[in-house]
């Protein structure tokens, strides 16, 4: 088998389970799982809807490219969503299985393994596993820029010079996943500089973009480099329906952005296999022409956050994200392992220690100390959790 195998670390949650054998929830609480980002939403009806209206199509081999209308579809949800950003759909968006897929296979079809170098990837941290496994898988040595508070943005200073000489890819998440932050304006400019010094490729992972609160939009990578006066050379983003549409299980998203990227990009994946079934594609096309269900789904994660911050604050040092449907809580004691295991103990509540999302850094472990919390559950499942928690510390 591949040798690489032997670098992969376990994944967050088969670490979890481990720590927490032998704990056992309170026998007279029902538990209440806030640890896994999976949207609990329904999936919208005008998805389901188009998905099985064209089954008949399953009798059909689906080309890697798309559909043309699934692509103009894409194009124009950005040009909605971005205010005006206007790509090619023929050349610059291409259909991918979900973005998990998509970021693993691009590493792959990106890093040289005839470099006469060792590539480096860039990576927040803490960050999503993908990025680290999907590094090793291609050869490459992975390179951690911590984020510590307040903003819980990458610090790309502590990266040294001779990595970024190696650099390849940068990967950045905004909305990220598990802080909640948002690069500005401000900050993808300081990010297009060290690119233009250094000749790497933006990988940009924003799964979450369309969680946001009070109208305040995320800006993209893509928008942003539209409004620095940039081309789209070198930068690639990655999306999916599975947050904004609550559809996890479609596995549908797209990439979009360098039309030297995305060409063999293509090539790979029509080597690989990766092309989406026609009724994935004509659900797709469904989700991405409509807005409606994902203001709904806006609003009922607005609710939440409005209604379990201010129960959690009586007790605990907690801020709103800027987007996304997690809370980074920071543990009084510092303890996030500890405080996961006796919280669920005495609640029956599952959080996720901070640190199982990190690495360990000449900077330390940039997730220990916090807890991630997905508030993905019904509106008063999530209050009684937030009032479980309360109560148990106080005591």
């Amino acid at each position: 088998m591949n040798s690489h195998f032997n670098q992969l670390q376990p994944y967050p949650f088969a670490r979890l389970r481990e720590a927490m054998q032998g704990i056992d929830a309170p026998a007279n609480l029902s538990t209440i799982p806030l640890h896994i980002g999976e949207p609990k939403h329904p999936t919208p009806k005008v998805l389901t809807d188009a998905l099985v209206q064209s089954l008949n199509e399953l009798a059909k081999y689906p080309l890697a490219l798309g559909l043309p209308e699934l692509r103009q579809a894409c194009a124009d949800w950005l040009h909605r969503r971005y205010d005006g950003l206007t790509l090619n759909p023929e050349t610059e968006i291409l259909p991918v299985l979900g973005s998990r897929e998509a970021l693993f296979s691009f590493v792959q079809a990106a890093l040289d393994p005839l470099a006469d170098e060792k590539p480096v990837i860039v990576s927040p941290n803490p960050f999503y596993q993908i990025y680290e496994g999907a590094t090793l898988f291609a050869g490459g040595e992975i390179v951690f820029a911590n984020t510590n508070a307040p903003r819980f943005l990458p610090d790309w200073s502590s990266v040294s010079d001779d990595k970024w000489a190696r650099c390849k890819i940068v990967f950045v998440c905004s909305p990220d996943n598990p802080t909640g932050s948002v690069l500005t304006r401000e900050d993808w400019a300081e990010l297009f500089d060290l690119q233009d010094k250094y000749g790497f490729i933006i990988a940009s992972d924003e799964c979450y973009a369309e969680i946001y609160f009070d109208g305040h939009k995320p800006l993209g990578c893509l928008q942003a480099a539209a409004e620095c006066g940039r081309s789209f050379d070198n930068i690639i983003m990655f999306t999916s329906l599975s947050k904004r549409s609550n559809a996890p299980g479609l596995r549908s998203g797209f990439v979009a952005g360098d039309e030297k990227l995305i060409k063999p990009f293509l090539l790979y994946r029509t080597y690989h296999g990766s092309a989406m079934s026609y009724p994935v594609q004509r659900a797709s096309i469904a989700a991405w022409n409509d807005e409606a269900h994902v203001e709904e789904n806006r609003r009922q994660y607005q609710q939440k956050f409005d209604r379990v911050v201010p129960i959690l604050q009586q007790k605990f040092d907690v801020r709103m994200p800027e987007a996304s449907f997690y809370l980074w809580l920071p543990v009084p004691d510092g303890d996030d392992l500890t405080f996961t295991q006796e919280l669920f103990r005495a609640t029956g509540v599952q959080v996720l220690p901070g640190r199982f999302f990190a690495r360990d850094t000449e900077q330390g472990n940039p997730g220990k100390g916090f807890v991630r919390i997905a508030l993905v559950d019904e509106v008063e499942k999530c209050v009684e959790a937030a009032e479980r928690m309360v109560a148990w510390y106080q005591k």
